[in-house]
């Protein structure tokens, strides 16, 4: 790893420190919650293959999904709430997908929008899910983050306007980016992954 490597993935574990004591808290109850899920909220597709239920999701079109924060505070829980609509950071190491090795798609879950292929995914080492590219570039956004005196890459939903986590440039080949996610802003469903969406 190089030096300019090393010092990203530390700035990084600080801030989100810094930023999952202020959004979870410190109660050792949100910490057992998080060590004995599973793997986290998946949608049930038990009933069709992941292609089709990909296929269905297209269909549809990508339409924005807007709802006032009142409507979001209704059908989100707190924590997914001050993560995907208020930027916050979970701890690292403790989200239900940072070691999730199944094989599927990972939806936004907010709009169920698919945005990661577990064929992407890869073990960084920093405690949260990572990818080194979406499942299609327009389902993801990105915007400048200068929040906690550093300059980041927040990436978002492209559909609801989640935030996801940031992504940096000291991911592996053949892109050399390192999209890293927070668990909270994903659900997952299973299945083997179809050539083309």
């Amino acid at each position: 790893m190089t030096y300019r490597t090393i010092l990203i993935l530390l700035l990084t574990a600080a801030a989100a420190a810094l930023i999952a004591a202020s959004v979870t808290g410190e109660s050792d109850q949100g910490n057992t919650r998080k060590q004995t899920a599973a793997v986290g909220p998946q949608k049930d597709t038990s009933m069709k293959p992941i292609g089709e239920y990909l296929k269905d999701v297209y269909t549809a079109g990508m339409p924005k999904v807007v709802k006032s924060e009142a409507e979001w505070r209704a059908i989100l829980p707190p924590e997914t709430y001050a993560i995907t609509r208020e930027a916050g950071t979970e701890r690292a190491f403790c989200g239900a997908f940072y070691d999730h090795k199944k094989e599927g798609v990972y939806l936004c879950v907010c709009c169920e929008l698919p945005l990661f292929a577990s064929n992407a995914k890869f073990d960084s080492g920093t405690g949260w899910p990572s990818f080194f590219q979406p499942l299609r570039k327009d389902h993801v956004s990105e915007k400048t983050d200068l929040s906690y005196g550093m300059r980041r890459i927040e990436i978002n939903c492209a559909r609801c306007d989640s935030h996801l986590g940031h992504v940096f440039d000291d991911g592996p080949r053949p892109t050399g980016l390192r999209y890293c996610l927070n668990s909270e802003s994903l659900t997952f469903v299973p299945g083997s992954i179809p050539a083309t969406f």
